[in-house]
């Protein structure tokens, strides 16, 4: 009877996990901000994410992660800060159109409510990439927020592409 409720739990640990590596953020490292003595700490998490729709563009956020008894059940209400900075790494290849707006990464930070969205809009007059991260309530909404940009250079001998060229109507 054990053997088959343990083979269940896994099978809804492997339903709830995500389909491929590449939907996960890399954790570059986590910073404790407030000291526990007999639970987890409360800590600065960073990660980083590739654009999934365009090739050459990294983001770097930070989140804070809730420690304590509630935090390590994974029920604690996450804080709605956040800082985000994105970088052009490598030549700028566009994989298709897009629009103002567009997710690029979403994760869940409370149990049924709050989530955490980065998303990408173009700038064409400018040709720059605006990437926003925000964190959101179903019910208050979110003031917290940040944006970083990324203006699409030359790499190497190829010029950038044009991002408004990109860009669906």
């Amino acid at each position: 009877m054990l053997h088959f409720a343990i083979t269940g739990m896994l099978a809804l640990l492997m339903l709830s996990t995500p389909a491929s590596a590449a939907d996960e953020p890399d954790l570059i490292f986590k910073k404790t901000t407030v000291w526990k003595l007999l639970s987890p700490d409360h800590k600065l998490a960073t990660y980083a994410i590739d654009d999934p729709v365009v090739d050459g563009v990294a983001c770097h956020f930070t989140i804070p992660e809730k420690g304590g008894w509630t935090g390590w059940l994974g029920v604690a209400e996450e804080l709605s800060d956040a800082s985000l900075a994105c970088r052009q790494i490598g030549p700028v290849t566009f994989k298709k159109k897009f629009e103002q707006g567009t997710e690029v990464y979403r994760d869940r930070r409370s149990l049924f409510f709050k989530k955490v969205q980065v998303v990408r809009g173009c700038d064409a007059k400018r040709n720059v990439l605006v990437y926003l991260i925000y964190t959101d309530k179903l019910i208050e909404g979110s003031p917290k927020n940040s944006t970083s940009t990324v203006p699409i250079m030359p790499w190497g001998n190829s010029p950038g592409p044009k991002c408004g060229e990109w860009m669906t109507e």
